[in-house]
């Protein structure tokens, strides 16, 4: 796999990420004291040539809590026991959230009150009124 399918407009060829491999934390033994099976992936969108500007900034704005100081998206993964899984597993983790920040909204259609509605609204108006009414006639 030497491009990372974020969707089907959209490739991210791995030659753009980063992996870091360090020691992972919690129990497992010899595997987690010996072995680097914690993985880091680090993308530098703002550099990338696959993305457009207006891809670009709505990356940074809806991912701008997962940057790192440098601007680049960091994503850790040490889920697993063994280096291959948890780099496969960071790619996924990319991949979706790269496909939901670039999802876009549809745009709100603006609709009316059908005519029915608006008599139905004026009707029990007009009824609520005309109770208040009737009140006030037997109280005085």
């Amino acid at each position: 796999m030497e491009t990372l399918y974020v969707s089907p407009s959209l490739s991210i060829p791995l030659s753009e990420l980063r992996f870091k491999f360090r020691r992972s934390s919690g129990p497992g033994g010899q595997n987690v004291n010996k072995l680097n099976t914690s993985v880091e992936l680090q993308y530098d969108f703002v550099h990338s040539a696959v993305l457009s500007d207006e891809q670009r900034q709505r990356i940074a704005d809806k991912l701008a809590t997962r940057l790192n100081s440098t601007g680049a998206l960091s994503i850790q993964s040490e889920r697993f026991r063994t280096q291959g899984r948890n780099r496969a597993d960071c790619l996924d983790k990319l991949a979706a959230l790269l496909a939901a920040a670039l999802k876009t909204q549809p745009k709100r259609k603006k609709t009316k009150p059908s005519r029915a509605a608006r008599a139905r609204r004026l009707d029990s108006k007009r009824r609520h009124s005309e109770k208040k009414k009737n009140r006030q006639t037997l109280l005085d």
